[in-house]
């Protein structure tokens, strides 16, 4: 069993909630349990959406830099593929994924925030990459995920100076979705994950991968990628159900299985 992790299953969503008191500082053996918990969670059918929470208090404060300080560049460079591995899980997870942020989520609570697919943050959030301020840079995705996310000028500003980001200007930039009152994250990131796991789980699925994909690729063959997806998603039950029901009843009233 998971020490710093825990799962609990809310009808289709799973939450996962982040354990390690008091701020859910990511020690390796946590972010093992974590690629560990992605990887079953991927493979469980009835999983249709994911959360991942750290509690009232804090999303994750960062990794565990008191694991790393007597690291030499031998011990950097084999660790380095472990750190990554942890949110490529999370990242890989097929279904919908939410980020639920309180309190902190800075240098590898970011990076984890960042692999799912959606941010809700309290407005009295802090978030950001400050590795720059131990002479090191994220190590776990930041740098790519954080460009991507926000744009490249943005992702040096926040990365080259490793400031603290408030939740208005996380939201401005586009580094989480949506910013609520810091009582209200947990509901609404179960609210919204409720309601993406009511869709249409192959579509979901599709969708993502197509968007991710394709990101890495040229225009002319993310098109290409866009045009298998959308084909493959004919004949099965979601898009059976789903045009059925709008001819029937109109859009938006589909009862997926």
């Amino acid at each position: 069993m998971p020490e710093f992790i825990r799962v609990e299953s809310v009808g289709r969503v799973a939450v996962v909630h982040l354990d390690r008191p008091k701020m859910n500082v990511l020690s390796r053996a946590m972010q093992d349990e974590i690629a560990q918990v992605a990887t079953e969670l991927s493979k469980n059918p009835e999983v249709r959406a994911v959360v991942f929470y750290g509690g009232e208090k804090t999303f994750a404060a960062g990794a565990d830099v008191k694991e790393m300080v007597h690291w030499d560049n031998a011990t950097a460079h084999s660790q380095a593929p472990g750190l990554q591995a942890a949110f490529n899980a999370v990242a890989a997870i097929g279904v919908p994924t939410i980020a639920a942020i309180t309190g902190y989520a800075l240098g590898g609570g970011f990076e984890l925030a960042m692999a799912c697919d959606l941010r809700i943050a309290a407005s009295d959030a802090t978030l950001g990459q400050p590795e720059i301020l131990l002479g090191i840079i994220p190590g776990a995705g930041g740098t790519q995920r954080l460009a991507r996310l926000i744009g490249v000028s943005r992702a040096k500003d926040i990365i080259l100076t490793g400031r603290f980001v408030a939740a208005d200007e996380a939201l401005a930039m586009g580094m989480v979705n949506e910013v609520v009152a810091p009582q209200d994250v947990y509901s609404r990131a179960l609210e919204l994950a409720t309601k993406l796991a009511s869709g249409p789980r192959a579509a979901m699925i599709a969708a993502k991968a197509a968007i991710e994909n394709g990101s890495e690729q040229s225009l002319a063959d993310g098109l290409v990628t866009e045009q298998r997806a959308f084909a493959e998603l004919f004949g099965t039950t979601d898009q059976i159900v789903g045009m059925q029901s709008f001819i029937e009843h109109g859009p938006g009233k589909a009862q997926f299985e």
